[in-house]
């Protein structure tokens, strides 16, 4: 173990690459760690695993109005404070495709798995592609150089074993929802804002 590994603070986020405010968290993330030395663990959760790969139209989650209206101004403040692309997505899809070839390029290529990672966000969040349609995904895979990872996530169940040691953890931790970011076994539910991040890893420094 080197001294940079040493001295990180482990940090662990719970998220869905269908989930707007994991994408805020994953960014916000990304920021901590240009100002703290951090060891970060990806857990993915499918939060809408009855969603069709096909994609249905957001107006059948079923959110009460007022609900809906408050969770949009929140995001799209978020979006605006963060400098993220937005395209205006209409629909939620099926993220379980997705998510199983992220896990793998994880443990096959892992110096390749920001580069995806921040590829299916993008296309769902920006794009407004569909990532439950395996043509994107494989589209996607290829543009980033881990189609060998592929026939390993969709076709074997390694990749549904970590999955599942996700989900464990994730009861363990007795979690209400995502995106959560656990620093040092600490958990802050919900896309927290970068000072409330901030103080909590300079305590834990």
């Amino acid at each position: 173990m080197n001294e940079a590994t040493a001295t990180a603070i482990p940090v662990t986020l719970f998220f869905d690459y269908n989930c707007p405010f994991c994408y805020v968290a994953s960014h916000r993330l990304e920021r901590l760690g240009q100002r703290h030395a951090l060891e970060i663990l990806w857990r993915f959760l499918e939060i809408h695993p009855e969603n069709p790969a096909k994609g249905k139209p957001l107006s059948e989650l079923d959110y009460p109005p007022q609900q809906w209206r408050q969770m949009c101004a929140q995001l799209q403040g978020m979006l605006e404070e963060e400098g993220l692309p937005w395209g205006g997505r209409t629909f939620t899809t099926n993220t379980r495709k997705a998510i199983l070839l992220a896990q793998l390029v994880l443990l096959m290529h892992p110096g390749r798995f920001m580069a995806l990672h921040h590829a299916l966000f993008h296309a769902y969040f920006a794009d407004c592609r569909n990532i439950g349609d395996e043509t994107v995904l494989r589209e996607l895979a290829r543009e980033h150089g881990v189609e060998d990872a592929m026939r390993v996530a969709w076709d074997t169940p390694k990749a549904m074993k970590v999955l599942l040691s996700h989900v464990e953890a994730a009861q363990e931790l007795e979690l209400t929802g995502v995106p959560t970011l656990v620093v040092a076994g600490r958990p802050f539910t919900g896309a927290a804002s970068m000072d409330i991040l901030d103080q909590a890893l300079r305590e834990r420094a």
